[in-house]
């Protein structure tokens, strides 16, 4: 089975993308549903979590509150990188799970959805990698309308992932998202059919 990585920035349309390539029928992964489903699957995760951060991050039903928590990681890297020191591996863990699901069940080809892919280095494993970009003005503008965030909120998320200018060097494909939806649905039509054809498919 092909192993498709699919990344991009905060606002780059890489959930438009992947709803895209879902319509066509490819099985997705997503990391960002599974980074929520761990936290309910594993629960030493919520421990380890109360541990390293505090109680003051989750409700009285003892969930996590993940708004607040993410502004509070955003602003300091190391913090965020001992979350991703707790979670990443339970995420890793059930990645492989859910691709050999999907091998099993006779797919060709599953795309998995992942903002950190190159950060975290899963592109590694995967046969190709796209990366959606879009430019920075665009980037922080779609953010602040969708989440209602400040310009200071998008950008402290924005610098707490890799340059997407630094990701283009990591993959095999960029669908550039700054322009309409009828040009971005063309790129990815153009890319499925290369890998295709590399693949023999």
């Amino acid at each position: 089975m092909l192993k498709i990585g699919l990344t991009g920035g905060v606002g780059s349309g890489k959930s438009t993308v992947s709803n895209i390539l879902r319509e066509k029928g490819i099985k997705i992964i997503d990391a960002d549903l599974i980074s929520r489903e761990v936290i309910n699957i594993y629960p030493e995760i919520k421990e380890k979590i109360k541990e390293t951060f505090g109680e003051v991050f989750f409700d009285k039903k003892g969930n996590l509150k993940r708004r607040e928590l993410g502004n509070y990681i955003f602003k300091q890297s190391e913090k965020r990188k001992e979350l991703e020191r707790i979670i990443m591996p339970y995420i890793k863990k059930e990645i492989d799970l859910r691709f050999d699901d999907y091998e099993k069940s006779g797919e060709y080809l599953c795309i998995l959805d992942a903002p950190t892919l190159i950060e975290q280095e899963i592109y590694k494993y995967m046969n190709k990698n796209i990366l959606v970009w879009v430019d920075r003005k665009n980037q922080i503008q779609r953010v602040m309308s969708r989440d209602n965030f400040t310009e200071n909120q998008v950008l402290d998320r924005i610098n707490s992932q890799m340059d997407l200018e630094e990701k283009k060097k990591y993959v095999d494909f960029i669908i550039d998202n700054s322009k309409d939806l009828i040009d971005t649905i063309k790129q990815i039509n153009n890319i499925i059919a290369i890998i295709k054809k590399d693949e023999g498919h």
